[in-house]
Parts: C-alpha cells; structure tokens; sequence
C-alpha cells in the first residue's frame, strides 16, 4: 500500500449501510473498532487521525481516549505516518527473512 489519499476508497467503513453508527461516543465506540480489525487501511488511518489530532470517532481501531494516550506518551513525534510506514516495512521485512514464528521471537 503507497501512502496517499487513495487509501479512503479502501476503508472497510466506507459505504457502511449505517454510517451514523460509526460516529458514536463512549463505550459504544468499542463495538466500532470491530469494523477497523480486518481493515487494509487500518495504519494509513490512524497516521491521518493521530498526524491531524483528530479529536473525535474511531480512527484506524483506536477511539479518540487511546489516541489521545498515544500522543502523550510520544510527544516528539512529528510524523506518524512515516513512523508506522518505517514500522511496517521494518515489519515486514523481518517476516519475509524469517517467518512468523521469528518475528513473534522478535517482537
């Protein structure tokens, strides 16, 4: 997956049947983080959320408390997009070389 604005017309939330159902508040939005599990674009969503402090909904299988805590524990980041690009190649370089048993090892 390239990095660029294409990555909305994948999201498994787009075209939702209900999309009032996405936008909720509280404990409800745990139920929504279920559609981001299985998402392709899940990382490309969270860097948009957490690059743009996006302060409402779920974002990337995160809801606005969780992102909030990400941001404070990493103050000093000031892309993350190119930090979970960087994760992710890293990632899946390491699984190409070893396989996924290595890479649990690993991690």
């Amino acid at each position: 997956m390239t990095w660029n604005g294409d990555w909305v017309r994948l999201a498994a939330c787009r075209g939702s049947d209900e999309p009032d159902r996405l936008f909720v508040q509280g404990a409800a939005q745990h139920d929504v983080k279920t559609v981001c599990m299985g998402c392709p674009v899940r990382t490309e969503c969270l860097a948009e959320a957490l690059d743009g402090r996006i302060e409402w909904g779920v974002w990337g299988g995160m809801t606005e408390r969780e992102r909030r805590a990400v941001l404070r524990r990493r103050p000093t980041v000031t892309s993350w997009r190119q930090l979970l690009e960087t994760a992710r190649t890293e990632y899946e370089r390491a699984y190409t070389a070893h396989g996924p048993a290595r890479v649990r090892a690993l991690g």
